[in-house]
Protein backbone atom coordinates (compact mmCIF):
# COMPACT_ATOMS: atom_id res chain seq x y z
CA UNK A 1 0.00 0.00 0.00
CA UNK A 2 1.37 3.51 -1.07
CA UNK A 3 1.69 6.00 1.83
CA UNK A 4 2.00 9.40 1.19
CA UNK A 5 4.97 11.07 2.00
CA UNK A 6 5.43 12.87 5.50
CA UNK A 7 6.46 17.09 4.73
CA UNK A 8 10.03 17.20 5.39
CA UNK A 9 10.56 18.35 8.56
CA UNK A 10 12.50 21.76 9.73
CA UNK A 11 15.80 21.14 10.73
CA UNK A 12 16.72 21.79 14.20
CA UNK A 13 18.87 24.32 13.24
CA UNK A 14 15.77 26.34 11.53
CA UNK A 15 14.22 28.28 14.39
CA UNK A 16 17.93 29.27 15.74
CA UNK A 17 19.01 30.69 11.96
CA UNK A 18 15.10 32.25 12.11
CA UNK A 19 15.84 34.00 15.66
CA UNK A 20 19.77 35.16 14.38
CA UNK A 21 18.80 36.16 11.08
CA UNK A 22 15.65 38.42 12.36
CA UNK A 23 17.87 40.33 14.80
CA UNK A 24 20.94 40.49 12.64
CA UNK A 25 18.56 42.01 9.83
CA UNK A 26 17.17 44.58 12.06
CA UNK A 27 20.48 45.55 13.84
CA UNK A 28 21.53 46.42 9.93
CA UNK A 29 19.10 48.71 9.56
CA UNK A 30 19.79 50.63 13.21
CA UNK A 31 23.76 50.25 11.33
CA UNK A 32 22.39 51.93 8.73
CA UNK A 33 20.81 54.54 10.54
CA UNK A 34 24.57 55.19 12.64
CA UNK A 35 26.94 55.12 9.93
CA UNK A 36 24.83 57.75 7.68
CA UNK A 37 26.16 60.53 10.09
CA UNK A 38 29.67 59.45 9.03
CA UNK A 39 29.05 59.18 4.87
CA UNK A 40 26.93 62.53 4.78
CA UNK A 41 29.74 63.80 7.07
CA UNK A 42 32.61 63.01 4.48
CA UNK A 43 30.92 62.91 1.02
CA UNK A 44 29.73 66.53 1.74
CA UNK A 45 31.54 68.57 3.80
CA UNK A 46 35.35 67.77 3.30
CA UNK A 47 35.70 70.13 0.55
CA UNK A 48 33.98 73.13 2.58
CA UNK A 49 36.41 71.87 5.70
CA UNK A 50 39.53 71.90 3.57
CA UNK A 51 38.30 75.43 3.32
CA UNK A 52 38.15 76.32 6.73
CA UNK A 53 41.22 75.36 7.25
CA UNK A 54 42.64 77.54 5.10
CA UNK A 55 43.74 74.26 1.86
CA UNK A 56 45.11 76.68 -1.20
CA UNK A 57 44.03 75.38 -4.66
CA UNK A 58 46.44 73.05 -5.48
CA UNK A 59 45.96 71.94 -2.42
CA UNK A 60 42.11 70.97 -2.71
CA UNK A 61 43.47 68.97 -5.66
CA UNK A 62 45.17 66.92 -3.43
CA UNK A 63 42.36 66.95 -1.11
CA UNK A 64 39.83 65.39 -3.79
CA UNK A 65 42.46 63.31 -5.40
CA UNK A 66 45.02 61.17 -3.01
CA UNK A 67 42.28 59.68 -1.05
CA UNK A 68 40.94 58.49 -4.17
CA UNK A 69 44.04 56.89 -5.41
CA UNK A 70 44.99 55.31 -1.92
CA UNK A 71 40.99 53.98 -2.02
CA UNK A 72 41.44 52.26 -5.19
CA UNK A 73 44.52 51.03 -4.00
CA UNK A 74 42.86 49.20 -1.27
CA UNK A 75 40.36 47.45 -3.76
CA UNK A 76 43.25 45.94 -5.03
CA UNK A 77 44.55 44.33 -1.72
CA UNK A 78 41.66 44.25 0.40
CA UNK A 79 40.58 40.49 -0.89
CA UNK A 80 43.94 39.06 -0.13
CA UNK A 81 44.65 40.91 3.03
CA UNK A 82 41.13 40.14 4.70
CA UNK A 83 42.15 36.33 3.52
CA UNK A 84 44.11 36.46 6.78
CA UNK A 85 41.63 37.35 9.41
CA UNK A 86 38.14 36.88 10.18
CA UNK A 87 35.30 38.95 8.19
CA UNK A 88 33.23 39.74 10.93
CA UNK A 89 36.35 41.04 13.32
CA UNK A 90 38.17 42.54 9.86
CA UNK A 91 34.95 44.80 9.24
CA UNK A 92 34.26 45.95 13.29
CA UNK A 93 38.02 46.70 13.66
CA UNK A 94 38.17 49.10 10.67
CA UNK A 95 35.06 50.80 11.43
CA UNK A 96 36.27 51.43 14.92
CA UNK A 97 39.76 52.72 13.69
CA UNK A 98 37.39 55.01 11.12
CA UNK A 99 35.80 56.69 14.19
CA UNK A 100 38.64 57.64 15.74
CA UNK A 101 39.85 58.72 12.33
CA UNK A 102 36.69 61.43 12.57
CA UNK A 103 37.05 61.99 15.61
CA UNK A 104 40.93 63.13 14.81
CA UNK A 105 39.43 65.38 11.92
CA UNK A 106 37.06 67.07 14.41
CA UNK A 107 40.18 67.72 16.44
CA UNK A 108 42.21 69.58 13.70
CA UNK A 109 39.77 73.03 13.85
CA UNK A 110 41.33 73.82 16.82
CA UNK A 111 44.98 73.73 15.16
CA UNK A 112 45.75 76.97 13.05
CA UNK A 113 49.25 75.62 12.07
CA UNK A 114 49.49 75.93 7.93
CA UNK A 115 50.55 72.42 8.13
CA UNK A 116 47.24 70.96 9.08
CA UNK A 117 45.39 70.93 5.68
CA UNK A 118 48.50 68.11 5.21
CA UNK A 119 47.47 66.47 8.33
CA UNK A 120 43.52 66.37 7.21
CA UNK A 121 44.94 65.30 3.45
CA UNK A 122 46.66 62.26 5.18
CA UNK A 123 44.00 61.84 7.44
CA UNK A 124 41.41 61.76 4.78
CA UNK A 125 44.07 59.24 2.56
CA UNK A 126 42.96 56.73 5.72
CA UNK A 127 39.57 57.07 6.06
CA UNK A 128 38.92 56.63 2.65
CA UNK A 129 41.33 53.33 2.82
CA UNK A 130 39.12 52.27 5.29
CA UNK A 131 36.10 52.36 3.87
CA UNK A 132 37.39 50.74 0.23
CA UNK A 133 38.85 47.66 2.31
CA UNK A 134 35.15 47.32 4.30
CA UNK A 135 33.07 47.38 1.35
CA UNK A 136 33.53 44.43 -0.81
CA UNK A 137 33.57 42.27 2.60
CA UNK A 138 30.45 43.93 3.98
CA UNK A 139 28.67 43.11 0.41
CA UNK A 140 29.41 39.57 0.51
CA UNK A 141 28.32 39.68 3.99
CA UNK A 142 24.66 40.65 3.66
CA UNK A 143 24.47 39.26 0.38
CA UNK A 144 24.98 35.45 2.14
CA UNK A 145 22.92 36.19 4.64
CA UNK A 146 19.58 38.10 3.45
CA UNK A 147 17.19 35.78 2.27
CA UNK A 148 17.32 36.18 -2.03
CA UNK A 149 13.35 37.07 -1.73
CA UNK A 150 13.65 39.63 0.64
CA UNK A 151 16.87 41.06 -0.96
CA UNK A 152 15.24 43.69 -2.34
CA UNK A 153 12.42 44.76 0.10
CA UNK A 154 15.71 45.09 2.49
CA UNK A 155 17.93 47.02 1.03
CA UNK A 156 15.39 49.24 -0.37
CA UNK A 157 13.98 49.97 3.37
CA UNK A 158 17.54 50.38 4.21
CA UNK A 159 18.31 53.04 1.47
CA UNK A 160 15.12 55.19 2.66
CA UNK A 161 16.64 55.25 5.86
CA UNK A 162 19.98 56.11 5.13
CA UNK A 163 18.74 59.00 2.39
CA UNK A 164 16.52 60.05 5.27
CA UNK A 165 19.45 60.03 7.88
CA UNK A 166 21.85 61.70 5.39
CA UNK A 167 20.04 64.49 4.77
CA UNK A 168 18.82 65.37 8.05
CA UNK A 169 22.38 65.13 8.90
CA UNK A 170 23.28 67.36 5.79
CA UNK A 171 20.85 69.78 6.49
CA UNK A 172 21.32 69.64 10.59
CA UNK A 173 25.28 70.32 9.15
CA UNK A 174 24.63 73.29 7.15
CA UNK A 175 22.50 75.39 9.93
CA UNK A 176 25.08 74.45 12.42
CA UNK A 177 27.74 75.50 10.31
CA UNK A 178 25.76 78.60 9.39
CA UNK A 179 24.98 79.22 13.20
CA UNK A 180 28.85 79.11 14.40
CA UNK A 181 29.98 80.76 11.47
CA UNK A 182 27.67 84.09 12.55
CA UNK A 183 29.34 84.06 15.89
CA UNK A 184 32.94 83.73 14.33
CA UNK A 185 33.02 79.94 16.26
CA UNK A 186 33.09 78.23 12.67
CA UNK A 187 35.55 76.01 14.18
CA UNK A 188 32.97 74.86 16.63
CA UNK A 189 30.74 74.13 14.24
CA UNK A 190 33.14 71.79 12.63
CA UNK A 191 34.23 69.88 15.31
CA UNK A 192 30.42 69.17 16.81
CA UNK A 193 29.91 67.55 13.23
CA UNK A 194 32.58 65.68 13.25
CA UNK A 195 32.64 64.45 16.68
CA UNK A 196 28.59 63.35 15.80
CA UNK A 197 30.48 61.44 12.74
CA UNK A 198 33.03 60.00 14.73
CA UNK A 199 29.91 58.79 17.23
CA UNK A 200 28.10 57.82 14.60
CA UNK A 201 30.53 55.57 13.65
CA UNK A 202 31.36 54.14 17.06
CA UNK A 203 27.61 52.88 17.50
CA UNK A 204 27.98 51.46 13.85
CA UNK A 205 31.14 49.48 15.04
CA UNK A 206 29.16 48.19 18.15
CA UNK A 207 25.93 46.88 16.05
CA UNK A 208 28.48 45.21 13.36
CA UNK A 209 29.90 43.23 16.41
CA UNK A 210 26.36 42.32 17.45
CA UNK A 211 25.25 41.11 14.14
CA UNK A 212 25.78 37.16 13.21
CA UNK A 213 28.44 36.28 10.68
CA UNK A 214 27.37 33.07 9.45
CA UNK A 215 30.96 32.48 7.99
CA UNK A 216 32.97 32.11 11.76
CA UNK A 217 36.34 31.54 10.05
CA UNK A 218 38.14 31.94 6.99
CA UNK A 219 41.11 29.96 5.68
CA UNK A 220 43.97 31.83 4.45
CA UNK A 221 44.79 32.30 0.95
CA UNK A 222 48.01 33.79 0.04
CA UNK A 223 48.02 33.62 -3.69
CA UNK A 224 44.66 35.18 -3.97
CA UNK A 225 45.93 38.25 -4.64
CA UNK A 226 48.05 37.03 -7.33
CA UNK A 227 45.03 34.92 -9.13
CA UNK A 228 43.41 38.62 -8.69
CA UNK A 229 45.88 40.23 -11.02
CA UNK A 230 45.90 37.22 -13.45
CA UNK A 231 41.80 38.02 -13.72
CA UNK A 232 42.23 41.48 -14.25
CA UNK A 233 44.57 40.81 -17.16
CA UNK A 234 41.94 38.89 -19.07
CA UNK A 235 39.55 41.19 -18.19
CA UNK A 236 41.48 43.65 -19.64
CA UNK A 237 42.40 41.94 -22.86
CA UNK A 238 38.50 42.55 -23.70
CA UNK A 239 38.42 45.78 -26.44
CA UNK A 240 34.83 46.32 -25.35
CA UNK A 241 35.66 46.26 -21.83
CA UNK A 242 38.76 48.22 -22.05
CA UNK A 243 37.10 51.08 -24.34
CA UNK A 244 34.39 51.00 -21.81
CA UNK A 245 36.43 51.46 -18.60
CA UNK A 246 39.11 53.91 -20.53
CA UNK A 247 35.90 56.11 -21.22
CA UNK A 248 33.56 55.90 -17.84
CA UNK A 249 37.36 56.58 -15.71
CA UNK A 250 38.78 59.67 -18.16
CA UNK A 251 35.36 61.11 -17.94
CA UNK A 252 35.62 60.50 -13.95
CA UNK A 253 39.02 62.38 -14.31
CA UNK A 254 37.96 65.40 -16.37
CA UNK A 255 35.02 65.79 -13.69
CA UNK A 256 37.80 65.93 -10.59
CA UNK A 257 39.47 68.71 -12.19
CA UNK A 258 36.54 70.52 -11.26
CA UNK A 259 35.15 68.47 -8.98
CA UNK A 260 36.58 70.21 -5.92
CA UNK A 261 36.01 73.94 -6.44
CA UNK A 262 32.45 74.21 -6.61
CA UNK A 263 32.47 74.18 -2.74
CA UNK A 264 35.21 77.05 -3.41
CA UNK A 265 33.46 79.41 -6.36
CA UNK A 266 30.17 78.88 -3.88
CA UNK A 267 32.09 79.34 -0.51
CA UNK A 268 34.51 81.63 -1.50
CA UNK A 269 33.77 83.50 -4.37
CA UNK A 270 29.83 83.58 -4.03
CA UNK A 271 29.96 84.02 -0.16
CA UNK A 272 27.12 81.49 0.20
CA UNK A 273 26.39 80.78 3.95
CA UNK A 274 26.50 77.11 4.66
CA UNK A 275 23.00 76.85 4.56
CA UNK A 276 23.11 78.42 0.95
CA UNK A 277 25.70 75.51 0.03
CA UNK A 278 24.06 72.87 1.51
CA UNK A 279 20.52 73.56 -0.28
CA UNK A 280 22.32 74.17 -4.15
CA UNK A 281 23.92 70.37 -3.12
CA UNK A 282 20.60 68.89 -2.44
CA UNK A 283 18.72 70.11 -5.27
CA UNK A 284 21.02 68.06 -7.22
CA UNK A 285 21.26 65.06 -4.51
CA UNK A 286 17.29 64.62 -4.67
CA UNK A 287 16.79 65.14 -8.52
CA UNK A 288 19.02 61.74 -8.99
CA UNK A 289 16.88 60.07 -6.17
CA UNK A 290 13.94 61.20 -8.00
CA UNK A 291 15.18 60.21 -11.38
CA UNK A 292 16.48 56.77 -10.60
CA UNK A 293 13.42 55.10 -11.56
CA UNK A 294 12.60 57.13 -14.61
CA UNK A 295 16.46 56.69 -16.08
CA UNK A 296 16.11 52.72 -15.23
CA UNK A 297 12.71 52.70 -17.43
CA UNK A 298 14.46 53.90 -20.11
CA UNK A 299 17.18 52.26 -20.39
CA UNK A 300 15.21 49.15 -20.06
CA UNK A 301 13.14 50.09 -23.12
CA UNK A 302 16.13 51.92 -25.97
CA UNK A 303 19.14 50.30 -24.08
CA UNK A 304 22.11 51.76 -21.71
CA UNK A 305 24.11 52.85 -25.06
CA UNK A 306 21.32 55.50 -25.58
CA UNK A 307 21.24 56.88 -21.78
CA UNK A 308 25.28 56.32 -21.58
CA UNK A 309 25.28 58.75 -24.69
CA UNK A 310 22.19 61.34 -23.93
CA UNK A 311 24.05 61.92 -20.43
CA UNK A 312 27.44 61.95 -21.37
CA UNK A 313 26.28 64.33 -24.04
CA UNK A 314 24.67 66.43 -21.21
CA UNK A 315 27.36 66.14 -18.99
CA UNK A 316 29.96 68.50 -20.25
CA UNK A 317 27.75 71.58 -20.46
CA UNK A 318 27.42 71.70 -16.29
CA UNK A 319 30.40 73.06 -15.63
CA UNK A 320 30.04 75.62 -18.53
CA UNK A 321 26.82 76.97 -17.50
CA UNK A 322 27.83 78.29 -14.28
CA UNK A 323 29.82 80.93 -16.02
CA UNK A 324 26.73 82.82 -17.04
CA UNK A 325 25.00 83.88 -13.16
CA UNK A 326 25.51 83.60 -9.76
CA UNK A 327 21.49 84.04 -8.95
CA UNK A 328 20.78 81.71 -6.39
CA UNK A 329 17.97 80.24 -8.29
CA UNK A 330 19.79 79.68 -11.17
CA UNK A 331 22.59 77.70 -9.20
CA UNK A 332 19.26 75.61 -8.18
CA UNK A 333 18.43 74.85 -11.43
CA UNK A 334 22.05 74.08 -12.75
CA UNK A 335 22.01 71.74 -9.33
CA UNK A 336 18.96 69.70 -10.36
CA UNK A 337 20.23 69.48 -14.19
CA UNK A 338 23.13 68.11 -12.51
CA UNK A 339 21.42 65.49 -10.93
CA UNK A 340 19.05 64.15 -14.16
CA UNK A 341 22.44 64.36 -16.01
CA UNK A 342 24.49 62.02 -12.83
CA UNK A 343 21.89 59.71 -12.28
CA UNK A 344 21.46 58.63 -15.45
CA UNK A 345 25.32 58.43 -15.90
CA UNK A 346 25.93 56.23 -12.67
CA UNK A 347 22.82 53.64 -14.00
CA UNK A 348 23.65 53.13 -17.35
CA UNK A 349 27.37 52.83 -16.60
CA UNK A 350 26.61 50.13 -14.21
CA UNK A 351 23.81 47.84 -15.99
CA UNK A 352 26.09 48.52 -19.68
CA UNK A 353 29.37 46.74 -17.50
CA UNK A 354 26.91 44.05 -16.36
CA UNK A 355 25.69 43.42 -19.94
CA UNK A 356 29.49 43.75 -21.97
CA UNK A 357 31.25 41.54 -19.74
CA UNK A 358 31.89 37.83 -21.20
CA UNK A 359 29.03 35.50 -20.12
CA UNK A 360 29.63 33.46 -17.12
CA UNK A 361 32.45 35.56 -16.04
CA UNK A 362 33.06 37.20 -12.59
CA UNK A 363 31.34 40.63 -12.58
CA UNK A 364 33.22 41.57 -9.31
CA UNK A 365 36.69 41.09 -11.16
CA UNK A 366 35.14 43.83 -13.91
CA UNK A 367 33.80 46.08 -11.59
CA UNK A 368 36.59 45.98 -9.53
CA UNK A 369 39.19 46.84 -12.03
CA UNK A 370 37.30 49.82 -13.47
CA UNK A 371 36.54 51.48 -10.46
CA UNK A 372 40.44 51.16 -9.43
CA UNK A 373 40.96 52.47 -12.86
CA UNK A 374 38.57 55.62 -12.38
CA UNK A 375 39.89 56.37 -8.72
CA UNK A 376 43.36 56.54 -10.22
CA UNK A 377 42.36 59.13 -13.15
CA UNK A 378 40.21 60.95 -10.90
CA UNK A 379 43.77 61.25 -8.86
CA UNK A 380 44.93 62.64 -12.23
CA UNK A 381 42.70 64.77 -12.72
CA UNK A 382 42.32 66.23 -9.16
CA UNK A 383 46.11 67.15 -9.47
CA UNK A 384 45.67 68.97 -12.96
CA UNK A 385 43.09 70.89 -11.62
CA UNK A 386 44.65 72.49 -8.61
CA UNK A 387 47.39 73.10 -10.60
CA UNK A 388 44.73 75.16 -13.67
CA UNK A 389 43.63 76.74 -10.34
CA UNK A 390 46.67 77.77 -8.78
CA UNK A 391 47.84 79.20 -12.34
CA UNK A 392 44.40 80.57 -13.38
CA UNK A 393 45.05 84.11 -12.37
CA UNK A 394 48.04 84.49 -13.93
CA UNK A 395 47.07 83.18 -17.12
CA UNK A 396 44.29 85.83 -17.43
CA UNK A 397 46.11 88.42 -16.74
CA UNK A 398 48.75 87.26 -20.06
CA UNK A 399 45.85 86.25 -22.17
CA UNK A 400 42.68 87.73 -24.45
CA UNK A 401 41.29 85.21 -21.78
CA UNK A 402 40.70 87.87 -19.49
CA UNK A 403 38.47 90.24 -21.23
CA UNK A 404 35.76 87.87 -21.10
CA UNK A 405 36.46 85.47 -17.98
CA UNK A 406 34.94 87.42 -14.88
CA UNK A 407 36.63 85.31 -12.32
CA UNK A 408 39.94 82.86 -12.38
CA UNK A 409 38.31 79.44 -11.17
CA UNK A 410 35.91 80.28 -14.29
CA UNK A 411 39.32 78.75 -16.18
CA UNK A 412 38.73 75.03 -14.46
CA UNK A 413 35.36 75.34 -15.64
CA UNK A 414 35.78 75.75 -18.76
CA UNK A 415 38.62 73.54 -19.17
CA UNK A 416 36.69 70.93 -17.42
CA UNK A 417 33.89 71.40 -20.10
CA UNK A 418 35.95 70.85 -23.08
CA UNK A 419 37.63 68.18 -21.74
CA UNK A 420 34.52 66.02 -21.14
CA UNK A 421 32.76 67.28 -24.53
CA UNK A 422 36.43 65.38 -25.68
CA UNK A 423 36.00 62.23 -23.77
CA UNK A 424 32.55 61.85 -24.99
CA UNK A 425 33.39 62.66 -28.58
CA UNK A 426 35.90 59.93 -28.54
CA UNK A 427 33.53 57.31 -27.29
CA UNK A 428 30.43 57.76 -28.87
CA UNK A 429 31.57 56.56 -32.45
CA UNK A 430 33.04 53.38 -30.56
CA UNK A 431 30.67 52.51 -28.32
CA UNK A 432 28.49 49.18 -29.00
CA UNK A 433 25.23 47.71 -28.15
CA UNK A 434 25.69 44.72 -26.53
CA UNK A 435 24.13 42.04 -26.77
CA UNK A 436 21.35 41.83 -23.54
CA UNK A 437 22.18 38.61 -21.49
CA UNK A 438 19.12 37.16 -19.62
CA UNK A 439 19.53 39.79 -16.67
CA UNK A 440 17.45 41.40 -13.92
CA UNK A 441 14.99 44.00 -14.97
CA UNK A 442 15.84 47.27 -13.24
CA UNK A 443 13.31 47.11 -10.69
CA UNK A 444 13.82 43.56 -9.58
CA UNK A 445 18.41 44.64 -9.23
CA UNK A 446 19.37 45.79 -6.04
CA UNK A 447 20.10 49.72 -6.35
CA UNK A 448 21.88 50.17 -2.52
CA UNK A 449 22.85 53.48 -2.71
CA UNK A 450 25.62 54.20 0.11
CA UNK A 451 26.91 57.61 -0.41
CA UNK A 452 25.54 60.41 -2.27
CA UNK A 453 27.81 63.40 -3.95
CA UNK A 454 26.27 66.58 -4.98
CA UNK A 455 28.55 66.82 -7.79
CA UNK A 456 29.71 63.47 -8.93
CA UNK A 457 26.50 61.34 -8.36
CA UNK A 458 25.02 58.67 -6.03
CA UNK A 459 27.49 55.96 -5.59
CA UNK A 460 25.48 52.76 -6.21
CA UNK A 461 26.23 49.25 -4.28
CA UNK A 462 24.55 46.99 -6.55
CA UNK A 463 22.79 42.91 -5.92
CA UNK A 464 21.07 40.63 -8.72
CA UNK A 465 17.26 39.35 -6.81
CA UNK A 466 16.55 37.93 -9.90
CA UNK A 467 15.67 33.75 -9.41
CA UNK A 468 17.81 31.01 -11.07
CA UNK A 469 15.29 29.76 -14.34
CA UNK A 470 14.73 26.10 -15.05
CA UNK A 471 15.28 26.74 -18.36
CA UNK A 472 17.92 23.71 -19.38
CA UNK A 473 18.37 24.62 -22.65
CA UNK A 474 20.10 27.87 -21.59
CA UNK A 475 20.28 28.49 -17.73
CA UNK A 476 21.46 31.62 -16.09
CA UNK A 477 24.88 31.35 -14.88
CA UNK A 478 25.67 31.73 -11.06
CA UNK A 479 27.14 34.91 -11.06
CA UNK A 480 24.12 36.45 -12.44
CA UNK A 481 22.21 35.23 -9.29
CA UNK A 482 23.95 35.93 -6.71
CA UNK A 483 25.46 39.20 -5.01
CA UNK A 484 29.25 39.60 -6.24
CA UNK A 485 31.16 38.92 -3.09
CA UNK A 486 34.49 40.92 -3.87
Amino acid sequence: MQTTPKAQEPTPHAPHRRSWLRRTLALSQKEALASSTMTATSDNFFNAYAIFLNASLSQMGWVAGLPQLFGALAQLITVWWASFFHRKAFIVVLATVQAVIIFAMGILAFWSDSTVIWVFIALAVLYHSCMNLIQPHWRAWMGSIVPERRRGTFFASRTRLTMMASLGVFFGGGAILTVTDDHQVTWLGFFLMFLVAAGGRLVSAHFLKQMHDPELSKPTEPRVFVQTLHQFRAAWSDKVFRQYSLFVGCMQMMVAISAPFFAVYMLEVLDFTYLDYVLSSVASILTQFLTLRFWGRFSDQFGNRLVMIVTSCMIPSLPLLWLFSDNFAYILSIQMLSGLAWSGFTLSTANYLYDIRPFRSDFATYAALQASLGAALVFVGAMVGGQIAANAENLLSVTWLGHWIAEPIFVVFLTSSVLRAGVTLWFVPRSVEPKIRPRPKFLTVVFRIARFNAISGVALDWMTVAKRKTNAVNPPSDSDNKPSEN
